[in-house]
């Protein structure tokens, strides 16, 4: 068994995190991915939430095709990510993207 330290030993011990990747993590609950500094970062897109009803039966097919890319490791596999990929053409096509 591992010897037994104190509270402020344990945090002595722990590596410095950056404040930003900490604000992060609290503000969202998720780990910010970090990347590595000669990698230039993506541009931040914003979202906007959007609610809508479709069929059931389209809810059920992307639901299933989400879970199984996700399992298979194939991107995009969020609903989100699936959804904006697929809206995408029809927008450019019908002249509302450039």
């Amino acid at each position: 068994m591992a010897e037994r330290r104190s509270l402020t030993d344990g945090l002595k011990a722990t590596p410095a995190v950056d404040p930003a990747v900490a604000r992060e993590f609290i503000h969202s609950g998720k780990p910010a991915v970090v990347r590595p500094a000669q990698e230039p970062a993506a541009p931040a897109l914003s979202r906007a939430p959007l609610s809508t009803r479709i069929r059931a039966d389209f809810a059920a097919a992307l639901k299933r095709a989400s879970l199984e890319r996700q399992l298979k490791g194939v991107e995009p596999h969020t609903l989100q990510d699936i959804l904006e990929e697929a809206i995408e053409p029809w927008l450019r096509s019908n002249g509302y993207l450039s």
